[in-house]
């Protein structure tokens, strides 16, 4: 189990805020492992820099970073139906 130091900690926090859509690509090191290729939306990021999330699924294991491996997803999608939202109402 890695412990990282406050800043680590820190630079998790603001890449991956509360509301981050993640999509993760393995979980070697785990008995009962998220599925890869799974999306989920991050809760929060703890003490020890685990990332908690929620997962698509309805489970609720942490990514470890460093062990597990993810991504973000953009968020170009919903921004662009946001836009277009907008536009319509302006009309």
């Amino acid at each position: 189990m890695m412990i990282y130091d406050q800043n680590k900690v820190e630079i998790l926090r603001q890449r991956y805020p509360e509301g981050t859509r993640i999509c993760l690509d393995s979980m070697e090191n785990d008995p009962q492992p998220i599925p890869s290729g799974a999306v989920g939306t991050v809760k929060a990021v703890d003490d020890a820099g685990n990332i908690l999330m929620k997962w698509d699924n309805g489970r609720s294991l942490s990514l470890i970073p460093g062990e597990d491996c993810f991504h973000k997803i953009q968020q170009e999608e919903t921004e662009s139906l946001s836009e277009e939202a907008e536009m319509d109402m302006s009309m």
